[in-house]
């Protein structure tokens, strides 16, 4: 027999928020902004997100609507058309926000998402039904001011923390870069990658030893293809990552 619980306390609201990463065709690192079509800040621009459905909420049992993971996974399809497990995308829980008076409607509590996006996914990507806009926008090596663009909320913050995350984690979790890189790539490419997200320069001699490494110890392998290009010059050789 399942007991049943009465909660006494004031629920706060719970919501995610989703701070999605590309390279984008002119090689920057993008962030996917959108342009909110409701208040509070209608006509701002903001991280993509929305309330976790808590279902009753304060009854024990199963009636407690979705799991924090799959809501953001829900936000990410809604409000871009990204499917986590279809279109390679790397999705990681980053922290959660929770200062009083973050949203003036009322005590919201948010848990943040990172997300990571090929450029080869990233043209799928549509306005939700409460965005008026959507749109990938480039974001600068400036740790304390990434972009350029007032965000709505504690937005800013939010862009913050999820690229000192990724920096922190790019040179020892290769499913990073996987995750934005086409299927097949380039060593150049690789540290192009490495060099965007981290906003500074890599040494090539270094960098190919350890690219050398990788590739020894069966992390990526050389495909049978080369990249083409259009003016002269030797054809760099296409490598891709081993299925793991």
């Amino acid at each position: 027999m399942t007991r049943s619980y009465t909660y006494e306390y004031p629920l706060p609201a719970v919501a995610v928020d989703m701070v999605i990463l590309t390279i984008d065709p002119r090689a920057h690192l993008s962030c996917l902004l959108v342009r909110r079509g409701e208040d509070p800040f209608k006509g701002a621009w903001a991280l993509p997100g929305g309330f976790v459905d808590v279902g009753a909420g304060y009854r024990a049992g199963p009636a407690q609507g979705e799991d924090l993971r799959a809501a953001a996974a829900r936000e990410l399809r809604e409000e871009t058309g990204l499917e986590v497990g279809r279109h390679q995308v790397f999705l990681e829980q980053l922290y959660t926000f929770g200062a009083a008076g973050r949203d003036p409607r009322g005590r919201v509590i948010t848990v943040a998402y990172y997300a990571l996006v090929s450029v080869e996914f990233a043209p799928f990507v549509r306005a939700g039904d409460d965005a008026r806009d959507v749109r990938w926008h480039p974001i600068s090596a400036d740790e304390d001011n990434p972009s350029d663009l007032p965000l709505a909320f504690d937005h800013e913050e939010i862009v913050r923390s999820a690229l000192e995350r990724v920096r922190g984690k790019v040179d020892y979790d290769p499913r990073l870069v996987r995750a934005l890189l086409p299927e097949e790539f380039t060593q150049s490419e690789f540290r192009r990658v490495h060099e965007l997200i981290k906003g500074a320069r890599y040494d090539k001699s270094n960098f190919s030893k350890r690219f050398r490494r990788m590739l020894e110890d069966g992390r990526f392998e050389a495909t049978d293809a080369k990249k083409a290009l259009r003016g002269a010059g030797r054809p760099p050789k296409l490598y891709r990552f081993v299925a793991t």
